[in-house]
């Protein structure tokens, strides 16, 4: 077992990347990817003064593929032996579309007692799934299809994602890269099936209001305009005005997957954010 290792109540190996030093900033990745989808802003931090963490969910990456476990109150449970193992003061918390579930249900469940601030960037919460009370969610069978086509032909399923709505490739003048749709492939293939097929319920019908109404740190939350994955009024615009003076940040024409597209604009904004000028 290497430094980069922890392993988890339950026997589960989770794998992350610890770089830099200074301030600690916490990065959980979206579904189903891991954490080398936020190589552009760990770099850039870690380059100004920061230290920069990731981990690769369980059953996701280079983390162990365990058959249970797949649930937000585990995911939450392991970014909290993750921060206690390496003893985060101050932490800044970062959590990308699912990513951002957990960071919300970590906040939930752990408290802030480690946090000096969050930050939500196209993220899931405060409920993705469209119900009487919230219409401006996403309807249930967009996610049984998502659960269909998983089992149909995954690796063409991840193909289809990435050429289309997650970057926003499918809209007319868009520049498409192959690089990034290689990329968002290659990481949910290294994910278990298993683990990306349980994380749809998870990320589509989790309520984190309550875990929201929690948050008492500086809160920045990012989204972008064009999200045809998360809708911004179920998620970004329902999740500022939940969290207690939360800053919230639209990106006009921004896709979903805008960590990559609008790296530049995001990481601006990140390091702004963490020092306070905005």
């Amino acid at each position: 077992m290497n430094n980069n290792t922890l392993i988890t109540a339950d026997g589960t190996q989770i794998y992350y990347k610890d770089w830099g030093s200074g301030q600690p900033i916490v990065f959980s990745h979206g579904w189903p990817l891991n954490s080398d989808s936020w190589e552009s802003q760990m770099l850039y931090l870690a380059s100004r003064g920061y230290r920069v963490i990731a981990h690769d969910r369980r059953g996701h990456g280079r983390s162990s593929q365990p058959w249970q476990g797949n649930d937000m109150d585990t995911y939450a449970d392991d970014l909290a032996a993750l921060i206690e193992k390496l003893d985060l003061k101050d932490a800044i918390l970062v959590g990308f579309s699912t990513g951002g579930g957990e960071v919300a249900r970590y906040i939930g469940r752990h408290g802030t007692k480690r946090v000096a601030k969050a930050v939500l960037v196209a993220a899931v919460p405060p409920l993705m799934l469209k119900t009487p009370a919230n219409p401006d969610g996403v309807p249930l069978e967009v996610f049984d299809g998502l659960r269909a086509a998983s089992l149909a032909d995954r690796s063409q399923l991840y193909q289809d994602i990435a050429s289309g709505p997650f970057f926003g490739f499918n809209r007319a003048g868009a520049k498409r890269s192959q690089g990034m749709i290689d990329a968002f492939w290659l990481q949910g293939m290294q994910a278990g099936h298993k683990a990306t097929y349980d994380c749809i319920k998870q990320f589509s019908e989790t309520d984190f209001t309550e875990d929201l109404k929690k948050f008492d740190v500086p809160t920045l939350v990012v989204h972008g305009a064009d999200d045809q994955i998360v809708p911004l009024a179920a998620s970004g615009q329902a999740a500022a005005k939940l969290v207690r003076g939360a800053k919230l940040l639209v990106y006009e024409g921004a896709p979903h997957g805008l960590a990559d597209t609008h790296k530049d604009r995001l990481n601006a904004d990140l390091l702004a954010f963490i020092e306070g000028r905005n």
